[in-house]
């Protein structure tokens, strides 16, 4: 890994000295952080205190702490597609992620057939065992990577109509209870299941009931659904939409559909994709005007060729283009992004979204769909130290998770 230190001892406290932190609320001047036993130990505004002291120091001076990313929507990278993956495939995906900021994820399905679905659930839960066991382990070398989450269903219970990319052959209608318990699951406590719905087919409302019980996210997307359809969705205990404005009903004066409805419920929130090819960057700003940075998530959707660059790649059965970092299938559609989701942030910050909110769109929403805001997400004492320190660029320079260094740069 290029800048990685992994032959060394991971340090057992490390001090983050110079940079400037984005808290919750604010942005500090230049200031240190203590991280000890993995966690963040102390914040000192004064950096000429001096009395600040850890088994490891690195100087951050000219850079900006960020919270570590959380990537709820990734279906691969660099030639890895989460359908076809082991746990191997699985780790260099989780590499790369950490290499650029991320420090969690949510491994991403699309409908399928049955056996592939267990193939790769079980690589999934597989990584998650892996990387638990290494957190668990002191005084090991090893480089940590961006932490597996949980799993996200997108699909198989979405419209027809709204396939995206999606291949319609593995869509399903919902008729009971049986048809969920189909779907292979994660046997470990903790772990995030999330599924991407539309509530206009046939069983949705029904759909959205049986997640809520078992403890899933529910969330609109690929749909078609009228308002009315969307408001029994939001009472059956779906808050959340799905790369929101993609794969759904455009906006029309005379029918609103979910985008038009989405923009105006204060209580659902929405992810989207802002890699400047899924929606124009004006729409971006119109979504944030109207949803405010507080809920709203930031996604990757990157598919297997992200980070391997222009060219044809086979994904889900069919060729998938990548030119100048949009992609499209033999339908013309839009196939994923091929960006990570550092590019995302980078994109808002040049359209002047503050940092602050940029934290909150890239980490704190997203741990707290997941139910992990007391866990991380946010810089605050207590917190997890996953954590991530960019340049004016938004250039990874040091990436921790768990308090032990996945990415160093700075040498």
């Amino acid at each position: 890994m290029p800048g990685s230190k992994s032959a060394q001892p991971q340090p057992s406290s490390i001090l983050l000295r110079g940079a400037r932190l984005v808290l919750p609320e604010r942005v500090t001047s230049p200031a240190s952080l203590v991280v000890r036993e993995g966690r963040i130990a102390r914040i000192e505004e004064d950096v000429n205190k001096g009395t600040l002291q850890a088994e490891a120091t690195f100087d951050l001076e000219g850079l900006t702490l960020f919270p570590g990313l959380i990537d709820l929507h990734i279906h691969g990278a660099l030639g890895v597609d989460t359908m076809e993956a082991d746990a191997d495939d699985l780790r260099r995906v989780a590499s790369y992620l950490a290499e650029g900021g991320v420090t969690g994820w949510l491994p991403t399905l699309v409908p399928a057939p049955a056996e592939d679905y267990t193939s790769a659930v079980r690589a999934v839960e597989q990584l998650m065992r892996e990387q638990r066991e290494l957190a668990a382990t002191t005084a090991t070398p090893e480089t940590p990577t961006a932490r597996a989450l949980g799993l996200h269903y997108e699909g198989p219970f979405v419209s027809g109509d709204r396939c995206g990319a999606l291949r319609t052959e593995h869509f399903r209608v919902f008729k009971g209870s049986a048809d969920l318990d189909g779907l292979p699951i994660l046997d470990l406590e903790g772990a995030s299941h999330m599924m991407t719905l539309a509530p206009e087919i046939e069983g949705g409302i029904d759909l959205i009931r049986e997640l809520r019980a078992r403890g899933w996210i529910a969330s609109i997307g690929h749909t078609s659904a009228t308002p009315e359809q969307l408001e029994r969705a939001r009472d059956a205990g779906a808050r959340h939409m799905t790369h929101f404005m993609n794969a759904m009903l455009p906006i029309h004066q005379r029918a609103p559909g979910p985008v038009g409805w989405g923009l105006v419920r204060d209580d659902v929130t929405c992810d989207i994709i802002a890699d400047g090819q899924h929606s124009d960057p004006l729409m971006l700003q119109l979504v944030l005007r109207c949803k405010g940075a507080e809920r709203v998530a930031l996604i990757s959707d990157a598919v297997a060729p992200a980070g391997l660059g222009d060219g044809d790649y086979t994904v889900w059965g069919e060729t998938i283009g990548v030119r100048n970092g949009r992609t499209s299938n033999a339908r013309g559609n839009i196939a994923g992004s091929v960006i990570h989701l550092r590019d995302a942030v980078r994109l808002l910050a040049r359209l002047g979204v503050a940092q602050t909110e940029l934290s909150a769109m890239a980490a704190r929403n997203p741990a707290r769909l997941l139910g992990l805001a007391d866990e991380c997400g946010t810089l605050e004492t207590g917190k997890r130290a996953d954590l991530v320190a960019f340049d004016d660029d938004y250039r990874p320079r040091l990436t921790l998770v768990g308090g032990r260094v996945a990415f160093d740069a700075l040498s």
